[in-house]
C-alpha cells in the first residue's frame, strides 16, 4: 500500500496471479491544529489505526475470495496461520499489529466505511490498541518488577534505575516477538513485501525509472520506516518515564504490586507524548541524519528493520511499484477510476499498460 499526500493505491496479487487495485484521493494535508509540531505526530498515528486496519480487511477480503474460489474448483488453498493454532493466533495479531502501528504508508484500502463495517472496524481498531499497550507497556513493567522482586533490588517502581530496567525490557519485547512472528512462512512473506515497498520509495527518491531492475538493487532499509518509529518509542519512553517517575509524587501503598498499578495508570496520559516527540526525532532523524556520519543515530532503527524486512522476489517487487504507479497517477492527474471502483489486472503489463493509455487520454492537473 502507497500513500501521497492527495492519493492512496492497495494492491493485492490475487491467486491467479492478478492485481486486485483499490485507490481514492485523500486530503492534500491535515488542517488546523493537525498540522502543528507534536501534535501532528499523535494525528499521524489515529489515522494509521484507522487507515491501516482498512488495508489490512481489503487485503483479507480478496483472500477469502480466492479461498472460496480455490475451494469451488477443487484446489488446495494456501495454509494460513503456521505451523498451530496457537502460532497462527499469535501470528495473526502480530500481522494486524505490524500493519496499522509500524506501517509506513498510512492509507486506506476504501473511503471510510459507515454504519456497522465502521463500528467492527473501529472496535477492532481499540482492541488493537489496547493488545499494544497490554504487550508492550504493561508487561515489560510486570517482567520488571518481578525481576525486581526476585533478586531483591529493592528499587521503587518510580525510580530511574527501575525505569531504565522497564525500557530495556520493552527493546526485548518488542525485538523477541518480532523475532518469534517471522518464522511464521506468512509473516515472512509479509516481511519480505515490507521489503519491496522500501526497495520501490527509494527507487522513487532517487529520481529512477520505477521498474523492477532499478528496486531490486535498493536496500530494503529505510530510515522512516515504522520499526525505527516502534524502536525510537522504546529508547524515548526510558528517558520520558524516568523524568516522570521523578516528578509525580511517591507512590506508597505498602504493596509491590498495587505501586506498580497505580504507576502504570499514571503513565497512560503520557503515552501520547512518546509518539509525538518520537514522531518529530524521525522527522529529524530522516533528513538529517540519512547520510554522514549522523548516520550513526539511525543504526538501532536499521538493525530491528532487518528483522522486519526481506528481500522480496520481482513478483513482490511489481506489486510495490503497481501501488506506488497508481497512487502517482491521481497525485498527478486527478480521479484515476469511478469513485468506489476496484479494477482488475490480468498481470504486471497490463497495469502498465493501461497507466500509459489513461496518462495518454487524462489531461494533467496543476499541482
Amino acid at each position: 500500500m502507497m500513500r501521497a499526500p492527495k492519493s492512496f493505491a492497495v494492491v493485492v496479487r490475487r491467486r491467479d496471479g492478478s492485481l486486485h487495485v483499490r485507490e481514492h484521493g485523500m486530503e492534500d494535508r491535515p488542517k488546523g491544529i493537525a498540522r502543528w509540531p507534536f501534535v501532528r505526530g499523535i494525528a499521524s498515528l489515529v489515522e494509521s489505526l484507522r487507515l491501516g486496519g482498512e488495508a489490512l480487511r481489503f487485503s483479507a477480503e480478496q483472500f477469502e475470495k480466492d479461498l472460496a474460489g480455490g475451494e469451488a474448483t477443487g484446489e488446495r488453498a494456501p495454509r494460513l496461520g503456521g505451523p498451530g493454532p496457537g502460532v497462527g493466533l499469535f501470528a495473526a495479531w502480530g500481522l494486524a499489529l505490524f500493519a496499522m502501528v509500524t506501517g509506513d504508508a498510512g492509507g486506506v484500502g476504501s473511503p471510510a466505511p459507515s454504519g456497522s463495517d465502521a463500528k467492527s472496524g473501529g472496535a477492532r481498531n481499540w482492541v488493537m490498541l489496547v493488545f499494544a499497550i497490554g504487550f508492550f507497556v504493561a508487561l515489560p513493567q510486570a517482567v520488571a518488577a518481578g525481576i525486581n522482586r526476585l533478586l531483591s533490588l529493592g528499587l521503587e517502581v518510580q525510580s530511574a534505575p527501575f525505569q531504565a530496567m522497564t525500557g530495556a525490557l520493552k527493546l526485548t519485547v518488542v525485538v523477541g516477538y518480532l523475532l518469534a512472528i517471522r518464522r511464521v512462512p506468512e509473516i515472512r512473506r509479509v516481511f519480505q513485501y515490507h521489503g519491496a515497498e522500501h526497495k520501490t520509495i527509494s527507487t522513487y527518491e532517487a529520481g529512477e525509472a520505477l521498474t523492477v531492475e532499478n528496486a531490486r538493487k535498493k536496500t530494503t532499509m529505510h530510515p522512516r520506516c515504522g520499526t525505527t518509529f516502534l524502536v525510537m518509542v522504546a529508547l524515548v519512553s526510558i528517558v520520558v518515564f524516568m523524568a516522570v517517575g521523578a516528578a509525580l509524587p511517591r507512590i506508597h501503598t505498602g504493596s509491590a504490586l498495587a505501586d506498580n498499578a497505580l504507576f502504570f495508570v499514571e503513565k497512560l496520559p503520557f503515552l501520547p507524548v512518546l509518539v509525538a516527540v518520537t514522531f518529530e526525532l524521525q522527522r529529524l532523524f530522516s533528513r538529517y541524519c540519512a547520510t554522514g556520519p549522523l548516520r550513526a543515530l539511525l543504526v538501532p532503527g536499521f538493525l530491528v528493520q532487518k528483522i522486519t524486512t526481506a528481500e522480496p522476489d520481482d513478483d513482490q517487487l511489481e506489486v510495490a511499484l503497481s501501488s506506488l504507479r497508481v497512487t502517482l497517477f491521481r497525485q498527478e492527474q486527478g480521479q484515476v477510476y469511478a469513485a468506489d471502483e476496484d479494477v482488475l489486472f490480468a498481470n504486471y503489463s497490463a497495469l502498465l499498460a493501461a497507466a500509459a493509455l489513461r496518462a495518454e487520454t487524462v489531461p494533467a492537473r496543476a499541482a
